[in-house]
């Protein structure tokens, strides 16, 4: 009830007022929130990247040792072979013909090829595995770098928060105190002009003959009803409220008329 009785006695130039007051303490919110909303996007990003970094890394742990297990398989392989090349060699000292002989001559060469086999395998899995340590260990300094950077940004961001959280409770507590004159009607326009402007300005005062949101000029006539106070008006081309320049706190400086040059006519006379 209150409410409406202060809506009744406010006039529209005080209704104006407080709408442009309304924009000053919005407008403030809107670079708290700016600065602060910048932030936790870079945090996010952050914490993204360390996130990738991390998935990259168990990813190359894991290949890493899953080649060094290719190693241990094949030396493995490569002392069953020589066990085994031992074995041939000793039934080579028993054989009754010439066949079994060239037999156990051929299992002697085929584990001698097992066993070079491996050993070219085994290099390949060490060059590998060289290849992968050293991205490894660039992605671990890397990630050394960005939490770093992350914990500055998350202690920024902590900072701010416990800076502006006061400030922007105490604007809003403004901003709550300003809609009481403002009747629901003009005060729901207003919020839904701040909605599809792009940098939060519903309220704007006339500058230079022109309208302070969009830049596009102001007819005189129409500057002479935004100065009466007598009506609310919104710019032709954005649709944002205009008021009187001086309700900003705008000095007008009037352009002086330019003397008119006389004819030469006149000066001939």
């Amino acid at each position: 009830m209150a409410k409406k009785a202060t809506t009744k006695e406010a006039t529209v130039e005080e209704r104006l007022q407080a709408l442009y007051d309304l924009q000053v303490i919005d407008s403030k919110i809107d670079k708290i929130r700016t600065i602060r909303g910048e932030l936790p996007l870079e945090v996010q990003d952050l914490e993204d990247e360390v996130a990738g970094l991390e998935t990259r890394i168990e990813k190359a742990d894991e290949a890493i040792n899953a080649l060094e297990s290719d190693i241990s398989s094949k030396k493995n392989q490569i002392e069953e072979s020589k066990a085994a090349i031992k074995k041939y060699e000793e039934q080579q000292k028993n054989v009754r013909n010439n066949r079994e002989f060239d037999s156990l001559t051929k299992e002697i060469e085929f584990q001698a090829l097992e066993i070079e086999l491996s050993e070219k395998r085994i290099k390949e899995y060490k060059a590998k595995i060289e290849g992968k340590q050293e991205i490894n260990d660039a992605s671990k300094e890397k990630l050394k770098e960005t939490k770093n950077e992350l914990d500055h940004k998350k202690n920024e961001l902590d900072e701010i928060i416990a800076e502006t959280e006061k400030e922007e409770k105490s604007l809003q507590k403004e901003s709550k105190k300003a809609e009481e004159v403002i009747e629901d009607r003009l005060l729901t326009a207003y919020k839904r002009i701040r909605e599809n402007a792009r940098n939060g300005l519903a309220v704007v005062p006339v500058e230079r003959s022109a309208c302070g949101g969009c830049f596009n000029k102001i007819p005189p006539q129409r500057q002479l009803d935004i100065s009466t106070h007598k009506k609310v008006i919104v710019c032709e081309h954005c649709g944002r409220i205009l008021i009187d320049p001086k309700m900003a706190g705008i000095e007008v400086v009037e352009e002086k008329p330019k003397p008119k040059r006389r004819s030469r006519a006149k000066k001939a006379s």
